[in-house]
């Protein structure tokens, strides 16, 4: 971990354009997990001359040879964020889209007892929370009753 996606890239091989090379950098800049519209008006701000069409196939591209990780998280939009990132889980705002990455020990030690217990080895996995905000701290909403 550490490398910057342009440098993954060029150590594969792979041929970067300069509009190439402005879509990587600018998704090495995101903290968040963009849909190509949301990386495509970021990409104008650094290149105005860059197609949508270059997004679609430098993302794509990036996709198929596991450098960028593509995410569906029930709003009908592919987001994408580097996949050389440190292993973390998401929680999703039903309400606003926004997207909360979270790691926590306790958690991955029980999917790791729950893989074992059925007999296997944990290798990976994905997990995505689905949630709207409560009224309370304690994630719990008091209702009068």
């Amino acid at each position: 971990m550490g490398e910057t996606i342009i440098s993954r890239c060029e150590e594969r091989g792979l041929r970067l354009t300069e509009q190439r090379r402005v879509v990587a950098g600018v998704l090495e800049q995101s903290r968040d997990h963009p849909g190509i519209q949301e990386l495509y008006k970021r990409v104008l701000e650094v290149d105005p001359s860059v197609s949508i069409a270059t997004v679609y196939r430098t993302v794509n591209l990036l996709t198929e040879i596991g450098i960028l990780e593509r995410h569906e998280f029930g709003d009908g939009i592919a987001r994408f964020e580097d996949a050389d990132r440190h292993h973390h889980d998401h929680l999703i705002d039903m309400e606003t889209g926004k997207v909360v990455e979270f790691y926590d020990e306790q958690l991955e030690a029980l999917q790791q007892e729950i893989a074992r217990k059925h007999g296997y080895l944990l290798k990976d996995h994905r997990l995505e929370l689905y949630g709207v905000r409560c009224s309370t701290k304690n994630g719990t909403d008091e209702t009068d009753e």
